[in-house]
């Protein structure tokens, strides 16, 4: 229910000002992104009236959709989270204005390459590897600055924005999301501008907010259970 959403969505954004104080920040500093993976596109509309303005996709499929349907509704700015293959460049290229999940010079290259004459400029983020589970994603720490190199180098038409991760299962995310500050502070020796740093979901966001990320990435605390899908 309407009435549900905007209770969650306002006890979450107390959360997060509460989080910003405790750690000597300003809640403005902080953009708060909802994930709606699987839910409906309704649901984003509800959040639009609601004041959301960024709102984040796993999947290339749903972002694609949901954009479309949802593009009429003015300032809505999506925002692709997942694990992005090549062949998906061009259709995640379409729909986001910022990207987080960029690990590979491939990937890079295909999102470049993907621009239309006078698209605006796509921000992107380079995912970190807090874990050695390959199948999570990410470069590895010491390749982030060789990745960030050729982004500036090789892809003009992508602007580097930042670090993202999620915080390894079973390990204290405090702990995790201090070495993303490190690898954060490491990337802006050589991009001084690329100061955003993507961490933090429902059950992480307040130690997050603690290692200075900029750009929370909430789900379910806000959108409730995902609905089921098959």
């Amino acid at each position: 229910m309407a009435d549900d959403l905007a209770a969650r969505l306002a006890a979450v954004d107390a959360r997060i000002a509460e989080a910003a104080r405790a750690a000597g920040r300003a809640p403005a500093e902080l953009t708060r992104i909802v994930v709606t993976k699987f839910h409906p596109a309704s649901l984003v509309a509800e959040l639009h009236r609601l004041g959301v303005r960024s709102v984040g996709e796993n999947r290339q499929q749903e972002l694609s959709a949901k954009a479309a349907e949802l593009r009429a509704l003015p300032d809505l700015e999506w925002h692709f989270i997942g694990q992005a293959q090549t062949n998906k460049a061009r259709a995640i290229r379409e729909a986001a204005a910022v990207v987080h999940s960029v690990d590979r010079d491939r990937l890079a290259d295909a999102l470049h390459r993907a621009a239309e004459p006078e698209a605006p400029v796509l921000d992107v983020l380079l995912q970190v590897a807090l874990t050695a589970d390959a199948g999570r994603g990410g470069v590895a720490p010491d390749g982030l600055e060789r990745l960030a190199d050729h982004v500036q180098a090789a892809c003009p038409s992508l602007r580097l924005r930042g670090v993202m991760a999620v915080a390894p299962l079973g390990e204290d995310p405090a702990r995790a999301f201090a070495r993303l500050h490190e690898c954060s502070e490491r990337l802006r020796v050589s991009a001084p501008t690329a100061d955003w740093i993507s961490a933090g979901m429902t059950g992480d966001f307040v130690e997050a907010i603690a290692a200075g990320a900029t750009h929370l990435r909430i789900g379910s605390a806000i959108t409730g259970p995902r609905p089921l899908h098959g």
